[in-house]
């Protein structure tokens, strides 16, 4: 539960190069079947693996608890090493980004509702760790679009804290023990609520500096189109027919005079939008803003050879 993906990765088959890095034609090549995910499948499988040694025998048999530890303690391992393997070697899928997050909260939801159906461990606890838990998936699918919120020491710490002491309260402790599984319960609590507020506020900046970052892009680019506008010799291209104004056929002026009997652009595929001025107006020219209908061009076309 780093807040990583860790085996979101796709090995090949393809060796590691020196210092253990692949090439990207390596890592294009990686298949779903590589070390990272296969740990991943197991943590998954380990799961219920877990819960059935954790209740057989009325959930309160000492050597069937140390069993049910054993599996957990894998469990968790595993997910510390499919992280460092899917990092390291940049072993990357679909695959894993969806199913290591999956079975790091199936691992721990697990422990944590069957320790309350049991009895060892107050509801409370593990509603207010799996309500953090499912708040902060469902909120980096909020900011996805904006930024990724990375893991930070204190959710490292938090998810170490959780294992050691539900790891502890799956093991029949007397005594002393007993004693600090509840304490280490509650440093793994605190801990879960202070990143859990933590991620909130860096979601919320995240979100604030894209939305910032969107709206000045979409100005400068208004800018850019009123400076367009603006400059000598340029006409505006907008109405009916501005969606065909760049490939459309129209008349253009001959020379600084516009000799042409129907000088100037007509804009728009149907001849029925706003017509572009590209230079000084001669007799016969259009210019953008007046209110005089632009014949089409093949009419245009057809006078102008009737005149000869």
């Amino acid at each position: 539960m780093t807040g990583v993906p860790a085996s979101a990765a796709g090995g090949s088959g393809a060796k590691p190069v020196r210092g253990g890095k692949l090439g990207a034609a390596a890592v294009n090549q990686a298949s779903l079947w590589n070390i990272a995910n296969i740990l991943t499948m197991v943590r998954l499988l380990l799961v219920p693996g877990f819960v059935l040694l954790l209740f057989h025998n009325g959930g309160y048999d000492p050597a069937w608890r140390s069993f049910a530890w054993a599996a957990f303690a894998i469990a968790m391992i595993t997910d510390l090493f499919d992280g460092h393997l899917a990092r390291t070697y940049n072993l990357v899928t679909d695959f894993g980004k969806i199913a290591d997050p999956i079975a790091d909260k199936a691992i721990m939801g697990a422990a944590l509702v069957s320790l309350s159906v049991l009895g060892d461990l107050p509801w409370w606890i593990t509603g207010v760790i799996l309500a953090r838990e499912l708040g902060i998936t469902l909120m980096r699918f909020w900011v996805i679009r904006h930024a990724v919120i990375p893991a930070s020491r204190g959710g490292k710490l938090k998810t170490l804290a959780q294992g050691t002491a539900a790891g502890m309260y799956v093991l029949m402790l007397t005594g002393p023990l007993a004693t600090l599984r509840f304490w280490v319960m509650m440093v793994a609590v605190v801990l879960t609520v202070v990143t859990g507020l933590d991620y909130v506020r860096q979601a919320v900046v995240l979100r604030r500096r894209s939305l910032a970052a969107e709206r000045a892009a979409v100005g400068r680019t208004a800018e850019a189109l009123q400076e367009v506008a603006g400059s000598p010799g340029a006409g505006v291209v907008s109405g009916p027919g501005a969606a065909g104004a760049a490939g459309a056929a129209g008349a253009v002026a001959d020379g600084a005079g516009g000799s042409g009997p129907a000088a100037g652009v007509a804009g728009g595929a149907n001849g029925s939008g706003p017509v572009i001025a590209g230079g000084p107006a001669g007799p016969g020219s259009v210019v953008a803003g007046d209110a005089v209908p632009v014949e089409p061009v093949v009419g245009a076309r057809d006078g102008a050879e009737a005149e000869r």
